[in-house]
């Protein structure tokens, strides 16, 4: 079986090594955290000096290791002592206590551990309270635009970008048929409802299943939209299902959690400072997302493509905010390398009302950090407008800023 790379993130774990520092790859469900980890064994066993024990309780051949003195057990049949260790283990969760085992070899010379989950509160709770800040996680992502392009095989330009905004970048995918709308979304709902099942209606017991899949629905529907708890509970209470705010905050944390969806607080540029409400909520796939939605494409373009443009900045290192003015939002206000520079997403730059609306907001922000407006307008590369950036989604996805 061919193992698409994504040398990235291999970079990112490879610089943890050797460093006493449990290396920790979270992210969704489905989004390709097993094959980063097959790909670091296949990496390391290339060298005689490495000793690679793996495990993946995916996989029926790891049944056996149920609690932590069971992986404690298997490790030690494998462990060579005279050798560098690497201990990687696939959804590591699945196994009872095992923080407990992780603790005791990651104080063993000459030995390094990376794990793989997909919960985020499990990981943290577990591991920082027997480990304190022992860890470190790697967020791993649905694919970018470019390894969409090249996991599939396909031309860059228009038509690959179409296909990328309709389907997403699930790895999976590329076993099906990527022209195929239909077998896509169904590929999609799968890997959303295991996400749901395994990582929040067993793992929480959650009673109110109904609601979970309408919140899933709702925020795929809002998707670039400020939105509250109080909100939330306000549309069920018409939707006859009434919900309280405090099980909506807590339904909203669970899918945060699973990495369904990303909160992204919003940020006050004239005051800088956070604020605590009207937060917006991002999809980590878009497939996923598109999939929950009835409405056709051209009707939640814009949203789809804030969406994109969310994760892309996240995969290029930026902490990402929402901005507000006393005037209205800012689509994202980004920080790196405490380099800041604010974005405005939209569709189509076709008309004067359009352009000031987007270049307008961006206008009224009173310092001289970059600017950037992205859009699909036709014929636009990169261009500047009195300052403020024009970038195609082509251009920025491709190149970045």
């Amino acid at each position: 079986m061919e193992i698409l790379q994504r040398p990235e993130y291999l970079a990112q774990v490879q610089h943890y090594f050797g460093k006493e520092t449990i290396i920790v790859l979270t992210g969704q469900r489905r989004v390709g955290k097993s094959y980063v980890l097959m790909s670091l064994r296949d990496l390391l066993s290339a060298s005689a000096d490495n000793n690679v024990v793996y495990i993946n309780k995916e996989k029926k051949e790891w049944d056996d290791i149920v609690t932590y003195k069971d992986l404690n057990k298997y490790v030690e049949d494998r462990y060579i002592s005279r050798k560098q260790n690497y201990i990687l283990i696939d959804e590591v969760q699945e196994i009872k206590e095992f923080e407990k085992s992780v603790r005791h070899w990651r104080t063993e010379p000459n030995t390094d551990l990376v794990l793989t989950g997909s919960n985020a509160e499990t990981l943290s709770s577990d591991l920082s309270t027997l480990l304190g800040a022992r860890h470190h996680e790697i967020y791993i992502q649905a694919l970018t635009y470019k390894d969409f392009i090249r996991f599939h095989k396909l031309e860059e330009g228009d038509d690959a970008l179409a296909l990328y905004i309709n389907s997403g970048g699930l790895p999976g995918l590329v076993k099906y048929d990527i022209h195929d709308v239909s077998e896509v979304y169904s590929y999609a709902q799968d890997v959303l409802n295991t996400a749901l099942v395994k990582d929040i209606i067993l793992k929480h017991k959650i009673r109110n299943v109904p609601f979970l899949y309408n919140l899933v629905r709702f925020l795929a529907d809002s998707t670039g939209k400020p939105v509250s708890a109080t909100s939330i509970s306000n549309y069920m209470k018409g939707q006859k299902s009434p919900v309280s705010i405090e099980l909506v905050l807590k339904y909203l944390k669970y899918l945060c959690d699973a990495y369904i969806v990303t909160e992204v607080p919003r940020f006050d540029i004239r005051g800088k400072k956070l604020l605590q409400s009207n937060n917006k909520y991002y999809f980590e796939d878009t497939g996923i997302r598109n999939s929950c939605v009835e409405t056709n494409r051209d009707k939640d373009i814009e949203k789809v493509i804030e969406n994109i443009i969310y994760h892309q900045l996240i995969h290029d290192g930026y902490k990402v905010n929402v901005g507000r003015l006393l005037a209205g939002e800012v689509d994202f206000v980004c920080v790196k390398d405490k380099k800041r520079v604010y974005i405005q997403a939209s569709y189509i730059i076709g008309n004067d009302e359009t352009r000031q609306r987007e270049f307008g907001a961006l206008r009224g922000i009173a310092d001289n950090y970059p600017k950037y407006v992205i859009s699909m307008t036709p014929l636009v590369t990169r261009t500047d407008d009195e300052g403020i950036q024009h970038l195609s989604l082509r251009e920025f996805l491709k190149n970045g800023l």
